[in-house]
């Protein structure tokens, strides 16, 4: 599991290989991730946006943004946390994905950003 603490709040990724599959006459393999965002912060935040950057071994990058995650706009209570699960294709079996979500704090009504670690993603039939 990676964590990173950001102005008070803890992210937490889990990934998992999901198997391979065959797209556009090409190999994907597909890795799925659990994100665990806890405030351990005094005051209510809510998640705005995402940004993410997803790199595969073959050196394809691909960026991400958008409203919330998972079409939705957490707001989190001070002790309070917010988890989903989500994924990604690549086209090779190893690759990694870091970002940053864009946060409101409710008590300062102030914008600020919280740091997505960067976090691996292999197929195990792929590692030594």
């Amino acid at each position: 599991m990676i964590q990173q603490v950001t102005s008070g709040i803890k992210i937490s990724v889990e990934t998992e290989f999901e198997g391979t599959f065959y797209k556009n006459y090409k190999v994907h393999f597909a890795f799925g991730y659990k994100i665990t965002i806890e405030n351990q912060s005094r005051d209510s935040v809510q998640l705005n946006s995402r940004y993410w950057t997803i790199q595969d071994a073959l050196n394809n990058t691909k960026t991400v943004e958008g409203e919330g995650v998972i079409g939705k706009q957490p707001i989190i209570l001070p002790g309070e946390y917010h988890t989903y699960n989500s994924g990604c294709l690549l086209t090779s079996p190893f690759g990694a994905m870091h970002g940053h979500y864009n946060m409101t704090n409710f008590t300062t009504t102030s914008d600020f950003q919280v740091i997505i670690p960067e976090f691996k993603l292999s197929a195990p039939f792929a590692n030594n």
